[in-house]
């Protein structure tokens, strides 16, 4: 197993709802994948450099993740379709 860096952003009107349903999908996402999820941080509620889809603010949550390099690549396509994030990054740690 690979460790990764998962960055997700989420609109800054997010809801703490919403924020959790997401936090939920991801963690059913690894689980389906047979990976690990060995750690999440918050980074709260950060003003963006550029507009991202007409959001000024939003919402970093960074996960360390273990998985295999087949499963993160399909995770990868799964984390594209979620609508309610406006960007990630999938970083294998080295």
């Amino acid at each position: 197993m690979n460790t990764y860096d998962l960055t997700v952003v989420l609109a800054g009107s997010t809801t703490p709802a919403k924020k959790k349903a997401l936090q939920k999908k991801v963690e059913d996402l690894v689980k389906d994948a047979k990976g690990n999820i060995v750690k999440i941080n918050e980074w709260g509620e950060i003003d963006l450099a550029y507009p991202i889809s007409k959001n000024r603010t939003g919402i970093f949550m960074n996960y360390t993740l273990e998985l295999e390099p087949e499963t993160a690549k399909d995770m990868d396509k799964k984390l594209n379709l979620l609508t309610e994030i406006i960007r990630y990054l999938l970083l294998r740690k080295e």
